[in-house]
């Protein structure tokens, strides 16, 4: 038996071609890919054949050839970025996450009211709860494709201000918020279909002003109340039930808001107790427990803003700092950095919620 040992083959630099048929090792792994218009004939199982003709993609299985198909996950983001809503204002306003530039008006909310949470499945995007007065139950919805006013979508189970929302592209979930004392409620509701919010669980602690993000399996929320909060917990979107323990924020504090794109959860700006606003951004990596890094500043220290995200960016939009703040601000998710101005919301809300969508 003769064994040969190698760590590169080439043939004078160039890449080397091999059969079609490629066998390597002890209990080798055998593979047959075709690249051509004609079907392909004398082949084993498991032959692969990239059908030029239709541009399908088939497998060999059984003596027929069966074409391989698959579908992407569902997701929460698109290109634009919706925020809702603000203290004492019910304007609806978008941008393009992947350009750089002033917002412009989309439509409106039934209620001048901030504080909301809001979530989307790529198509509509929602915004629960909010209070200026009246700890509201509302949940309202857009149609990212259609620049209009919001329409009815059902009520939350407890009306609530300070909330945050997230989505695995199905389901939005709402939890956290104050209807005077802060809850530890979680809500739920499937996104394509209008009607009330029922029961998710709890949080691990009763907070309000919490920020919310989510992959296709999590959904998080971080931060709030109760000392400046520097609890992350999670929960299984599809799957209802008690949230459970993720990690730590690296500052503790209420008022910030969150953004993901599917991989990468960040958490910006925020208030602290007995130190003030903040302008830290925190990132986690959202299928992995485990205590936030930092990941940058936002251009501005504020506190009570809106966030969303395309599968590139996070941006940040309007807040509370010296005073109520019409900033936008942008970061690349993957690449950790400071902030870097974005352009203009239409006006200077304090509390708004934002999303994503199509």
């Amino acid at each position: 038996m003769s064994t040969l040992k190698t760590d590169a083959i080439e043939n004078g630099g160039a890449a080397v071609n091999f059969p079609a048929n490629l066998k390597a090792g002890n209990g080798y792994a055998e593979r047959e890919y075709y690249d051509q218009t004609t079907e392909p004939t004398g082949v084993t199982d498991g032959a692969i054949w990239w059908n030029d003709s239709d541009e399908t993609l088939k497998m060999y299985i059984d003596g027929e050839w069966y074409e391989v198909s698959a579908s992407p996950p569902p997701t929460n983001l698109g290109d634009r970025g919706v925020f809702g809503g603000g203290q004492s204002d019910n304007t609806i306003q978008y941008i393009t996450i992947s350009t750089t530039g002033n917002a412009s008006d989309f439509g409106d909310l039934p209620t001048s009211n901030g504080y909301r949470g809001a979530c989307s499945n790529g198509a509509r995007g929602l915004f629960a709860g909010g209070a200026t007065g009246p700890y509201l139950t509302d949940i309202a919805y857009i149609t990212f494709s259609s620049l209009s006013n919001s329409v009815d979508f059902g009520d939350l189970t407890v009306g609530r201000r300070g909330l945050a929302g997230c989505s695995n592209g199905t389901i939005g979930a709402f939890g956290g918020g104050s209807d005077g004392s802060p809850l530890n409620t979680i809500d739920y509701v499937t996104i394509a279909t209008t009607g009330n919010a029922a029961d998710f669980g709890d949080l691990t602690a009763a907070r309000d002003f919490v920020a919310g993000v989510a992959d296709t399996t999590y959904g998080l929320w971080a931060g709030g109340t109760s000392a400046s909060s520097n609890i992350i917990d999670y929960v299984t979107i599809a799957t209802t039930g008690n949230a459970t323990d993720f990690g730590d924020l690296t500052v503790g504090r209420q008022d910030l808001a969150g953004c993901s794109n599917m991989v990468r959860g960040l958490f910006g700006g925020g208030y602290k107790d007995g130190v003030g606003t903040e302008g830290t951004i925190d990132y986690v990596t959202i299928a992995t427990p485990g205590n936030a890094a930092d990941f940058g500043d936002l251009t501005v220290v504020r506190s009570w803003l809106g966030s969303t995200a395309n599968n590139t960016r996070g941006v940040w939009g309007g807040g509370f700092g010296a005073s109520n703040q019409n900033i936008i601000d942008y970061v690349t998710i993957a690449t950790t950095g400071n902030a870097v101005d974005f352009g203009d919301l239409v006006n200077n809300p304090r509390g708004p919620a934002a999303c994503s969508g199509d």
